[in-house]
């Protein structure tokens, strides 16, 4: 009989971890269809008068009405036209890109970037499965791109579950990564119009293209940025310290005081300009640190520092 494999804590994280990253059953499904303040989370029961496939009522016809939707039947029974309306699909797929390439692999406070990028996605993945949507998703790897269709079984939510956290082991092969511009190019191929995207990464390549595939992104799904970071992403310490990658080391300590101020700029400037991004777009940003309690994301209307808030699109 085999052995269990181990994980080393805050580091990797295992499957049985990701099951348990289940909500409480009372959080069941994301916001309904169209941009709201935050593109979230919420009862995923409500219903929506719109084109979608069940027959919700007749009214009468009013100008700008779509000829096609018009009930013939109560219109020759009453003679006066009458409009069908229907439900709202309530049912969409939710889609996560979860990033664990190797710039993720870091942390010097509680965990891993990559450790709590997993639970978050695991989090965000329990929530649409118990509102009855359809989960798929695309993980960057230190070897490339592994993409799950979207479903709602229990079979593909594991395997899901194990290839985020196969990919966080620290014996999982690398070769190479994929940008991540080019993951969120695939991601709005396989997003149909009105699909929840949530982007689950530190951001840490980002450029005009990270933007240009974002802003495209936006204009066909709802997207949610969740920024993962350490605090020394955002900061060295001046007072020194050691820095590894299990190969090389950094000594903080024989660093210039302006390279670490460059560094400090260039987080803070990374921060503002996807912020910025969000406001301009219409998605939803929100930072979460290593020392953070992922579960806060849950309830958005309720966050603090240093999370940020929703953004509307720009009138």
């Amino acid at each position: 009989m085999s052995e269990m494999p181990s994980f080393a804590p805050g580091i990797e994280i295992s499957p049985a971890e990701l099951i348990l990253a289940r909500p409480d059953r009372a959080i069941t499904g994301f916001a309904p269809g169209g941009r709201v303040s935050t593109h979230m989370w919420g009862a995923n029961r409500s219903v929506f008068h719109g084109r979608g496939m069940e027959y919700a009522e007749s009214r009468a016809y009013q100008p700008g009405d779509d000829i096609r939707t018009i009930d013939w039947r109560l219109t020759a029974r009453s003679n006066e036209v009458h409009t069908k309306l229907f439900h709202e699909e309530r049912e969409r797929p939710v889609y996560l890109l979860l990033d664990l390439r190797a710039m993720m692999q870091f942390g010097t406070k509680n965990r891993f970037k990559a450790h709590l990028a997993a639970e978050i996605a695991a989090m965000l993945a329990w929530v649409g499965i118990d509102g009855g949507d359809r989960v798929g998703g695309l993980i960057l790897t230190r070897a490339g791109l592994k993409e799950f269709a979207a479903a709602r079984t229990r079979t593909a939510m594991l395997a899901l579950l194990h290839a985020a956290s196969d990919a966080t082991r620290m014996d999982h092969p690398a070769g190479k990564e994929t940008p991540l511009h080019s993951a969120l190019r695939m991601l709005r191929h396989v997003c149909r119009p009105g699909t929840l995207a949530f982007v689950i990464s530190d951001f840490a390549d980002h450029d005009a293209r990270v933007e240009t595939e974002l802003r495209r992104l936006s204009q066909r799904a709802h997207v949610t940025m969740i920024s993962v970071h350490d605090p020394l992403d955002a900061r060295l310490p001046p007072q020194g310290g050691r820095l590894s990658d299990g190969a090389a080391v950094l000594a903080i300590e024989r660093m210039r005081r302006a390279d670490l101020d460059t560094h400090a700029r260039a987080f803070a400037r990374r921060q503002a300009a996807l912020q910025a991004l969000a406001r301009k777009t219409g998605m939803v940003w929100h930072g979460v640190a290593t020392t953070d309690d992922p579960k806060t994301l849950l309830r958005p209307n309720r966050m603090g520092a240093p999370f940020g808030v929703p953004h509307r699109r720009a009138a």
